[in-house]
C-alpha cells in the first residue's frame, strides 16, 4: 500500500521500492539494495540517483564504502510540493504551447484519433474532453433524443456541459427528439425538433471543429470519440442538409 502511495505521488515503481527498503535500515550499499529489491545493481545506480536529486536519498561512507540512506519521510512533502509548484508552472505554459503545436498539425489527411469510453461515466468523460481545449466561440452541431439524456443524465450533469460550452461562447445547432415538448431556440442556438417516431434517434451525437462523439444510449452505454477534420466536416454538411430541408 505504501509503495502505490509513493507512486501516486510521483515516484515510479523501482523508486518507491528502493526508497522503502532504505527506510527499513540506517544505510545500505547498491549490493545490499539489488538482494532486497531483486532489482539488477546497474538499475539500482540509475534510481538512487534518479532519489537523490528528488532530495529522498543521500549518501554516507561506511568504511571505505558508499552507502546510501534515505531522507526522513518529512522530505516527501517537500517533494511533493516542488512538483505541484512545476505543474502549476507547465500548466501556465500550456496555455501558449498548445497554440504552437497546433500549427504544425496537418489539417487534413491526418490519421484520426479514435477512442473508445464505456458506461455512463466514460460518457461524461468523453464529453469533458470534448470541448477541453476548445478556443473561443464557433459553433457546435448536436444530435440527440432528449428524453434518453433526461433518463441517464441528472439536470446538473447536463447543465454543467452546457455551462462549459456557453461559458466559451460556442453556439449549437441541433437536431433532437422529445416526446413531452419542445425546447425552444434562444440566443445560445437555434433548434429544430423532429419527429422521434417516424425517424428515431438512439444516440447523441456532438460535432465541433475537427471532433465528433457518438454517445450510445442503449445498454451496454458506450462513447466513441474520433477526431478528424474530413469526418467532422462530412457530418456536419450532413447536418446541414438536415436542418436546412427540415426549417423550410
Amino acid at each position: 500500500m505504501l509503495e502505490k502511495y509513493l507512486q501516486d505521488i510521483g515516484l515510479n515503481e523501482k523508486e518507491a521500492s528502493i526508497y522503502l527498503a532504505l527506510m527499513q535500515s540506517d544505510n545500505a550499499s547498491v549490493i545490499d539494495l539489488a538482494a532486497k529489491t531483486k532489482i539488477n545493481r546497474t538499475t539500482v545506480y540509475v534510481v538512487l540517483d534518479s532519489l537523490e536529486k528528488k532530495g529522498l536519498v543521500s549518501e554516507t561512507t561506511v568504511g571505505k564504502k558508499t552507502h546510501y540512506q534515505a531522507e526522513p519521510p518529512e522530505r516527501l512533502e517537500t517533494f511533493v510540493e516542488r512538483r505541484k509548484i512545476i505543474l502549476e508552472e507547465q500548466a501556465k505554459r500550456l496555455k501558449d504551447i498548445i497554440p504552437q503545436i497546433k500549427t504544425v498539425q496537418r489539417e487534413t489527411g491526418a490519421r484520426p484519433v479514435v477512442k473508445y469510453f464505456e458506461g455512463r461515466e466514460g460518457i461524461i468523460s468523453s464529453n469533458e474532453e470534448f470541448f477541453a481545449d476548445a478556443g473561443q466561440a464557433g459553433v457546435t452541431y448536436l444530435i440527440y433524443p432528449r428524453d434518453l439524456l433526461d433518463q441517464i443524465f441528472t439536470q446538473e450533469e447536463r447543465q454543467k456541459f452546457r455551462s462549459v460550452r456557453i461559458n466559451k461562447n460556442i453556439k449549437s445547432k441541433v437536431l433532437y427528439t422529445y416526446e413531452k415538448g419542445e425546447v425552444n431556440s434562444d440566443n445560445t442556438g437555434d433548434r429544430v425538433k423532429i419527429d422521434g417516431k417516424k425517424y428515431p434517434i438512439l444516440c447523441d451525437i456532438s460535432i465541433y471543429e475537427d471532433k465528433v462523439i457518438v454517445s450510445i444510449l442503449g445498454k451496454p452505454l458506450s462513447s466513441i470519440f474520433i477526431r478528424s477534420k474530413d469526418f467532422a466536416e462530412t457530418l456536419k454538411s450532413l447536418f446541414n442538409l438536415a436542418f436546412d430541408n427540415i426549417k423550410k
